[in-house]
Parts: C-alpha cells; structure tokens; sequence
C-alpha cells in the first residue's frame, strides 16, 4: 500500500508536503489559489494522515521517508515535480532535490537549520509537550476546536492566527497529530542537521513565518550557509504552520518558487 495522496487542478505538477503530526489537509487553505495553475498532489508522508505506518526498524527515518515519497513519484510517473514542504516537508522537499529528483523547491520554515544542539533539543521539547497536553484535551477537542481561544490554546505553538483555521481542520489536525505520534516519535529521535548539496539547476525558495514559535527565524542564518543559492524570503505575521495564517501569501511564494522553472522552460 502507498502513501495516500489527493490529485486536483492543471499545469505543471507540483506536491505539497507537510510537516511532522500533520497532513495532507495542512493545505487545503491554498489549494483553490493552486489548482488553477498547477496539477497539485497533497501527499500524507509515512505514518500520517491515512498513509501506512512507517515500520519502527526504518533507519535512518529521514531516508525512509524520502524513499516512500519517490516511490509515490515513480507510480504517479513524474520524474522531477516541482515540490513545496513545510517543517519536515520542506526538509523532504530539499533531499528529494539533493538526489535531483524535484525542479524547484520551496522551503516553508524548513527543518534542519539548528543553530546548536538547543535548539533541537527545544524542538523537541515542544513536540513532547504538544503530545501530552493533546492526550489531555483529546477528548475536549470538539468543544476547543469551536472558538478560537480553544484553537489558540491547542495551536498557538504552530499557527499565529488561529482564528483563520475552521473548527473542523482544528480537529482533524488534533487528531491526525495524536495518530501520528509513532512515526513523530521515530522523527524526533533521529533529527538531523541539513548537510546535502543542492544541484545548481534547481531552484530553491526558503520562506520563514516571522512568528515562528516551533523553528525561531534566526535559524535562515544557518540555511542561509547551507543554501547559498537559495532565494530567501519572510512570511510576514506567519508561524510555523503559515498555510491558514496567510493562504494568500503562502500560496503566491509556492507559484512564485515553482515558476522559476517554469519559466525557464518556456523561454
């Protein structure tokens, strides 16, 4: 069994990849502004979503993941899409690229940049902190996920403006997170600096949330050195997660980043 994955819209084909504890619903917030201009495919990674769990023996995690996703564009027949992942997503999306397997990359506050083992360790400390807070409000999720005081008490970590997420991608996010916590786990204890080498044909598009509380922004300063070739950009208001905070904004970087060779293809 694949990964599960939703396919919609026209153009040039571009996968959107999410982070850890989320899925493919991360975004659905930008997919209408999508669609019209790309042929979209959100995909659940291993052990989130409805995809198949990842096995416990996968190691290291980061590869096994990144084998999966392949594999995905090996059935789908697409050969180099363009590619578009947030947090782990966006560190998938940048591997996928060092393997050249991806025409364009943007990053959205992209995991791997740690500026010292730290802030790894503070990642991590978060992660440990969403997960037991999210086994004590399980059970109230409907009732939090009605108001945005409640969306804010569960998400204020990840998002900036929880008043932009419905009551229903709330809770499908709460419960897709509490699902994921196996693989989540396998993820976090096995974190790992960014180390690869970008093929100068492929352009990179890095956006950081300016409000991002889970992967501070001072962290571009590291994926600035290992991206020298990268574009850089911020997300004004953003946090972590910046999909429902700015939908707008969020989906004009991804045109804009998955353009670049496009462009270069029609001249």
């Amino acid at each position: 069994m694949g990964l599960a994955y939703e396919r919609r819209g026209s153009g040039p084909p571009l996968v959107l990849l999410h982070g850890v504890g989320h899925r493919r619903q991360a975004w659905d917030a930008v997919l209408d502004r999508l669609t019209p201009h790309r042929d979209v495919i959100a995909v659940d990674l291993p052990g989130h979503g409805e995809s198949p769990p990842l096995p416990a023996s996968a190691t290291p995690v980061l590869s096994a993941m990144l084998d999966q996703v392949i594999a995905l564009f090996d059935e789908l027949g697409l050969d180099r899409p363009h590619i578009a992942g947030n947090s782990l997503g966006g560190r998938l999306a940048l591997e996928a690229a060092v393997v050249r397997r991806a025409s364009s990359v943007t990053a959205l506050s992209p995991a791997g940049f740690w500026r010292s083992d730290r802030d790894a360790q503070y990642a991590r400390a978060v992660f440990r902190v969403m997960e037991a807070l999210g086994a004590i409000l399980q059970p109230r999720a409907a009732t939090l996920s009605r108001s945005t005081a409640g969306r804010a008490l569960v998400y204020s970590v990840v998002v900036s403006r929880p008043s932009r997420m419905s009551p229903e991608q709330a809770r499908g996010d709460m419960a897709a997170f509490m699902a994921a916590r196996p693989t989540m786990d396998l993820v976090l204890a096995q974190m790992t600096q960014f180390s690869g080498t970008v093929p100068a044909g492929i352009p990179v598009t890095v956006a950081w949330g300016t409000k991002d509380r889970l992967l501070p922004p001072r962290q571009v300063l590291v994926a600035k050195a290992a991206l020298p070739q990268a574009r850089f950009l911020p997300l004004r208001g953003c946090g972590h997660v910046p999909m429902t905070d700015d939908p707008a904004l969020v989906a004009d970087v991804v045109l804009q980043g998955s353009s670049r060779r496009v462009e270069s293809h029609a001249s």
